[in-house]
């Protein structure tokens, strides 16, 4: 089972991604979990001991940034490094800019298109 934590201050995302997914995840092949904010990003990680294989974070949130938690997760949890992905708002240069040179494994953009997420994730893990 292919575990993955969703990032993001907006909680409706849960319900959309359990939505999008529940084939997967009732067939027990993705098991998500959600953080929404970057401090609790990095509790739910710790409470996992680095079994999360890929991190789907967005960049803009209250507190800690997606920025900033990617930037710590590329430092702290390298072994095994997770895969990475930023979701950005469409057109955000500087931060997808900013996300590449910290490391980001691949990007989305907002409005999430599930269809191309699915091939994403199929690549990446």
């Amino acid at each position: 089972m292919t575990k993955i934590l969703v990032v993001d201050d907006e909680r409706d995302v849960q319900i959309l991604f359990q939505q999008r997914f529940r084939k997967e995840i009732r067939k027990g092949e993705l098991d998500f979990k959600f953080a929404f904010s970057g401090e609790e990003a990095l509790q739910v990680l710790n409470q996992m001991n680095h079994e999360t294989v890929l991190i789907l974070s967005d960049i803009n949130m209250p507190g800690m940034s997606g920025l900033e938690l990617l930037e710590t997760i590329k430092k702290d949890y390298n072994e095994p490094p997770p895969v990475v992905m930023m979701v950005t708002a469409y057109g955000d240069e500087e931060n997808f800019n900013t996300a590449k040179k910290l490391g980001a494994d691949d990007f989305l953009t907002k409005p999430v298109d599930f269809k191309l997420l699915k091939e994403k994730l199929i690549q990446n893990i």
